[in-house]
């Protein structure tokens, strides 16, 4: 599966960005997608996963109530809606494809968010 990445830029603190994740293939609801994201001199990071199926979520700490992950599995397409910006939140976002039949993942370019204060 590929994935490519798009919405990240530049925004102010407080602001909002909506990331989407379109995925080639024709299994794409078998996977479990993610959102990463990896700052300067820092470790990718998990931010947000959705299941397969859509029912089960997960969020990292520092972003829940903030941001919100979805899928469309008719698209194959996720999305990562963004609220309330931090600069904290700056980094390279990642679009992740997880398939538990084959215990491996997929990665996307990324695209950079930048929130300044």
């Amino acid at each position: 599966v590929q994935l490519a990445e798009s919405g990240g830029g530049l925004v102010r603190a407080g602001s909002s960005l909506r990331l989407s994740c379109v995925a080639s293939g024709r299994t794409f609801s078998i996977y479990t997608m993610g959102w990463y994201r990896q700052a300067p001199g820092k470790q990718r990071e998990l931010v947000a996963v959705v299941s397969n199926g859509g029912g089960n979520l997960d969020y990292a700490d520092s972003v829940k109530g903030r941001f919100t992950i979805s899928r469309d599995n008719v698209k194959n397409t996720i999305f990562l809606q963004m609220n309330n910006l931090r600069p904290e939140d700056t980094a390279v976002y990642y679009c992740n494809a997880y398939s538990a039949s084959f215990q491996r993942h997929y990665w996307g370019q990324g695209t950079q968010v930048t929130v300044s204060s």
